[in-house]
């Protein structure tokens, strides 16, 4: 049974961080590129960071780049997004999912998400 379950989330000031975990399962977990992604309220879901299984390629939009860093561990089926620096525009609900390299398009259905608040 495939199963995402994201946690972490919470509130946090402008300028702080928090560290989003991501708990895999079921798609021969560690097999493929895995990302982050993020609704804010009113907006379409989008791409943040994304890791191939061996973690040597790497990828961050470019509203993140600098801020967040993206990390694996194969063995634990796992996956974190370290969020440094966030500012209120990073609010939104974070999700992880199994990628296609390059398009980023997700392969599983998506987990509850972790909801991530950030005050100015």
């Amino acid at each position: 049974q495939v199963q995402l379950v994201e946690s972490g989330g919470g509130l946090v000031q402008a300028g702080g961080s928090l560290r989003l975990s991501c708990a895999a399962s079921g798609r021969a977990a560690n097999s493929s590129a895995m990302g982050w992604f993020r609704q804010a309220p009113g907006k379409e879901r989008e791409s943040v960071a994304a890791i191939t299984r061996s973690g040597s390629i790497i990828y961050y939009a470019d509203s993140v780049k600098g801020r967040f860093t993206i990390s694996r561990d194969n063995a634990k089926n796992t996956m974190d997004l370290q969020m440094n620096s966030p500012n209120p525009e990073d609010t939104a609900v974070y999700y992880c999912n199994w990628v296609v390299w390059g398009s980023f398009h997700a392969l599983a259905a998506w987990g509850q998400g972790t909801l991530v608040t950030v005050s100015s």
